[in-house]
């Protein structure tokens, strides 16, 4: 989704159909589960497992950045009507921590969706084992793309899982 404006990539294959649907592999491969995804809501969860952490059992602030920019590229294809988007922009604040064990709850959402570019917000709260709520902020982003741009068929495949993995949530 992200990537180099007017880089020409080779077509990649199309994703698997069904239940093995994944919205973002790399994402999704550190167990990353999506709850919610829309065009004005993108949210999901992850436990801090060790290979989500860095060294000293923290959430690796790089884990943070990876949803960020997943979850506002996924929101931002959603609002532009499945028109392929290019991250452009990427800030990252980290102000507090996420422990080994802990579970994280990460939501984006449009500040700005206009035809060429969309800004989002994306928020990583550790959640409160005792009651699944947001407990303490972990870290806040801001991500901007570039919207509306030539998407290629193969692509058509990818919208079609989408629609209906979200369809499910």
């Amino acid at each position: 989704m992200a990537g180099r404006a007017g880089a020409s990539d080779p077509p990649s294959p199309p994703p698997p159909a069904g239940d093995a649907f994944k919205v973002d592999r790399a994402l999704q491969s550190l167990g990353f589960e999506f709850t919610r995804v829309t065009a004005r809501e993108v949210a999901g969860r992850l436990a801090v497992t060790e290979t989500c952490c860095q060294p000293f059992d923290m959430l690796n602030g790089g884990v943070s950045a990876l949803m960020a920019e997943v979850m506002a590229s996924i929101g931002g294809y959603v609002a532009s009507g499945y028109r392929r988007i290019a991250g452009v922009q990427l800030s990252v604040n980290h102000v507090g921590p996420a422990r080994l064990g802990d579970v994280v709850q990460a939501t984006a959402t449009p500040i700005q969706l206009g035809r060429k570019i969309q800004v989002w917000e994306v928020q990583i709260w550790r959640i409160d084992p005792s009651t699944s709520e947001c407990k303490d902020l972990v870290s806040t982003a801001r991500v901007t793309l570039m919207a509306n741009l030539s998407t290629q068929q193969e692509m058509k495949s990818f919208e079609e899982g989408l629609k209906k993995f979200s369809s499910k949530l």
